[in-house]
């Protein structure tokens, strides 16, 4: 007999979602992270709908619903002028950076199963033996699995492992990031598609903003040089608090050619890396979490692998959301004379009354 009958390798927001997921079914699920204590560094911010159901689904969607922003809607702007004005009303996008999100998740796995979540627990090797998978670690026991999913990040070793390819998808860039308190900015957000490239301004829960530049030449990274950026393109002037600095970080998209080697199976940014200009990875992930939940709970009652119908949906769902990223980014690039003049319109265009609705739920992801 196994000792689980699924273990999740990575804690981060998809997989704690899956074992959340899997905990409320009944199913014996053991969470294995490598990092010890909790990571409050900034990254994810937004939630969109299919994630605001997934965190439905998880149990905890109106606790979230509680301590979030919910996100009006937005401007693009250009030059000082907006080209289009968007509102989300029923296809809101919640605001909650992903520390907190990641919290609220490990308590319900706690309530749900008492010592289902292992932290500074390193997996070394996953391989199948017969009708189980067996994980290694760096200093513990091995244990055994009816399946095995691996929520291990875009560097995901497990993925290294079984030798699943990794193939790059269109967009890529480099930027810088910094989160602000107190600004009090009220909760829209702001897309700046100047000549000189992207300046996005976006709410945060707790009355600061998120300023994110495109930085093509990795030159941003030190608080003025990142003010005279902002303010060169858009005119706004930003004053960094002392000490505080950029954080530079490379947006990628990447998908594995294949989610599923057997018991074992890739979820989250072990199986897509999606360009966070867009905010659609960890929503993606959520989602696909939601698709694997049953099939794993399936899977477990006939006793053999059946994740075809996940591995499908969520390779489809993937190729979506990069291309919808891709569009974004492409969007945000530096443009001068007929180039800009082209996207300008295009943006107008899409912010028209009737392509209004179909442009919200593009970015908000409704409809996949």
């Amino acid at each position: 007999m196994p000792d689980h009958d699924v273990a999740i390798v990575g804690a981060g927001p998809v997989g704690l979602l899956l074992g959340c997921l899997l905990a409320a079914r009944g199913i014996d699920v053991a969470v294995f992270e490598a990092r010890e204590g909790v990571d409050d560094r900034s990254r994810a911010i937004g939630i969109h709908p299919p994630g605001q159901a997934a965190l439905d689904a998880a149990g905890i969607g109106a606790q979230v619903g509680e301590e979030a922003l919910a996100l009006d809607g937005g401007e693009v702007i250009c030059d000082g002028r907006v080209l289009a004005s968007l509102s989300f009303d029923r296809r809101r996008v919640l605001i909650l950076p992903q520390h907190r999100t990641d919290a609220l998740l490990r308590q319900r796995l706690s309530r749900l199963r008492e010592g289902a979540l292992n932290q500074g627990r390193r997996v070394t090797r996953v391989h199948e033996e017969g009708d189980v998978a067996r994980l290694s670690f760096e200093d513990a026991p091995d244990i055994t699995a009816s399946f095995v999913v691996a929520a291990d990040g875009v560097r995901s070793g497990i993925r290294r492992q079984l030798g699943i390819g990794w193939r790059q998808r269109p967009g890529s860039g480099w930027y810088a990031m910094v989160d602000l308190p107190g600004t009090g900015v009220e909760p829209r957000a702001q897309l700046h598609c100047e000549r000189d490239g992207l300046v996005e301004s976006f709410p945060l829960a707790d009355g600061g903003r998120r300023w994110v530049v495109s930085d093509p030449r990795r030159a941003l990274g030190e608080a003025t040089a990142f003010s005279s950026a902002i303010r060169g393109r858009t005119g706004i002037r930003l004053e960094l608090p002392g000490g505080m600095q950029p954080t530079l970080f490379r947006a990628g998209q990447h998908r594995a050619t294949r989610l599923v080697a057997g018991r074992i199976v890739l979820l989250g940014d072990a199986a897509h890396e999606t360009s966070p200009i867009g905010g659609q990875g960890m929503n993606l992930g959520w989602a696909a979490a939601v698709r694997l939940a049953p099939a794993l709970e399936r899977s477990l009652r006939r006793r053999h692998p059946d994740f075809t119908d996940y591995e499908r949906r969520t390779l489809r769902a993937a190729a979506r959301a990069q291309r919808r990223s891709f569009f974004y980014m492409t969007m945000g690039r530096p443009a001068r004379g007929p180039a800009l003049f082209a996207r300008n319109v295009l943006i107008r265009t899409l912010g028209t009354r009737p392509l209004r609705p179909r442009a919200a739920d593009m970015i908000t992801m409704r409809g996949g």
